[in-house]
């Protein structure tokens, strides 16, 4: 297949990669990152959405989506596949494929969960929104760069999953970390906490495979100094786009709302920034009850 790749950072340049070791064409474009090998560098977005079936964008945020779109549609050809996997906002989300329906285009919002490790080994799950014909074509891709596609439903339903997950997310985190450091205060080793909470109703993806606490549980990046998997700031970005949505739907998120509070703290006025988010763990364990 002809692909289209706009992103080639952190996590676009190893997807853009995966593809084009998987036998597909792919002409990739990026205003810093460079080509990863095996793909094609291009001038311009327009000139790598150009002739492509399917054009993959991987931005950082919903007001440069919907400038790149802009200039991609009009250079894509008729019925080609705009497939956004950034994570926006849901109104720029549906805008988008509206703008591409409007270009006899089709459109796919699918965000990603997996991170920097999962894109780097095809093992990524999308979220997929939009039409049952555009998410049928660009499935094929979906197998080469991640092990999971789910459509969510129509445009925006991806990007709507992902947020909802990422709330969950990041509420979970901190919780987590809240009890290892009050488990730390009562004086219970952490393996013990983990061999009781990992089996038990506490289970969770952020204690039994992400676990904040170094040397329990599998590898994770507490293991590693805390350097990011997943930074704290995308999360802070990930929940700020939760409350965003919730605002527009109307709908009662106490704990996704004392969640974003709590990372824009770690971020902008702590030492957060640049950590993994689940660096949540030392900053608990500093602090006291006051």
């Amino acid at each position: 297949m002809k692909v289209g790749f706009i992103g080639l950072g952190n996590m676009g340049a190893p997807m853009a990669a995966n593809l084009a070791a998987a036998g597909h064409a792919v002409t990739g474009f990026d205003l810093a990152a460079p080509c990863p090998e095996g793909v094609t560098a291009a001038a311009t977005a327009a000139e790598a959405a150009s002739g492509a079936e399917v054009v993959i964008t991987m931005l950082p945020n919903g007001e440069i989506l919907r400038r790149v779109a802009a200039e991609i549609h009009p250079a894509m050809q008729p019925g080609a596949v705009h497939l956004d996997c950034s994570t926006v906002d849901v109104d720029s989300a549906r805008a988008v494929a509206e703008a591409a329906s409007s270009a006899g285009l089709r459109a796919v919002d699918a965000p990603v969960s997996g991170g920097v490790g999962g894109a780097a080994a095809g093992t990524l799950t999308f979220m997929a929104g939009g039409a049952e014909d555009a998410f049928a074509t660009v499935a094929p891709l979906f197998e080469v760069m991640g092990q999971k596609a789910v459509h969510c439903g129509g445009p925006g339903a991806g990007q709507a999953a992902k947020i909802c997950n990422n709330m969950i997310l990041g509420i979970t985190m901190i919780g987590t970390c809240e009890a290892f450091a009050l488990a730390d205060k009562l004086g219970l080793d952490r393996q013990k906490m983990f061999d009781v909470v990992s089996t038990s109703s506490g289970y969770s993806w952020s204690m039994n495979a992400y676990c904040p606490a170094p040397g329990v549980g599998p590898t994770s990046p507490a293991d590693n100094g805390y350097k990011p998997g997943f930074a704290a700031e995308l999360m802070l970005k990930d929940l700020r786009l939760s409350q965003q949505a919730a605002e527009a739907a109307d709908a009662d998120t106490p704990l996704g709302q004392a969640a974003t509070a709590l990372y824009e703290a770690f971020v902008e006025r702590e030492d957060g920034k640049g950590m993994d988010f689940s660096a949540m763990l030392p900053r608990f364990e500093k602090r006291g009850r006051g």
